[in-house]
């Protein structure tokens, strides 16, 4: 697909993309909203077999945004304005990510309250938050607890519906 394109505009020269040098966020609604557009900002939840827990399972959350390795000063500037996360690198990509629950629960989830996602990625950060508050109540630490955020986690991201049947 990708060659058919580029086949039928020969004439088309890609620019270079300028470097950005004054990263700074000014503004926390640009922040918000630009979470909300991008695909690589993302409200996680990862189960794993862990053998050194009770239930032999432990769930972390996550946020976490990711960008061309290029914009790496945004992503530095990003831990400074949250005060929170670290930077990972993969390949040509450049990661925030943060995964401490008092981060998590005192710093991203009230930045993203006081200034909303919008858009479909709203749902998920609404479901997030709902099991940030079971583990806040240590409920994650039994099984009935453990199945709800199961629950909660299918019906996220790719699971959830791209339509609610309700409204039909």
């Amino acid at each position: 697909m990708r060659g058919e394109l580029k086949a039928g505009f020969t004439n088309i020269r890609p620019v270079p993309r300028p470097a950005v040098e004054d990263i700074l966020i000014r503004d926390p609604n640009w922040l918000a909203g630009f979470s909300s557009g991008v695909r690589s900002a993302c409200f996680f939840i990862l189960i794993e077999t862990s053998p050194n827990y009770k239930l032999k399972e432990r769930v972390k959350l996550e946020f976490g945004l990711a960008q061309h390795v290029r914009d790496e000063p945004l992503i530095s500037e990003l831990i400074k304005y949250m005060d929170c996360g670290g930077i990972y690198f993969k390949r040509e990509v450049v990661v925030f990510r943060t995964t401490k629950l008092l981060d998590l629960t005192d710093k991203i989830i009230p930045f993203f309250k006081k200034y909303p996602i919008l858009g479909v990625k709203s749902k998920d950060f609404d479901d997030w938050c709902q099991v940030a508050e079971l583990m806040k109540e240590k409920k994650h630490l039994t099984q009935e607890g453990l199945e709800e955020i199961r629950k909660i986690k299918a019906g996220m991201n790719r699971g959830r519906p791209l339509f609610d049947e309700d409204s039909l």
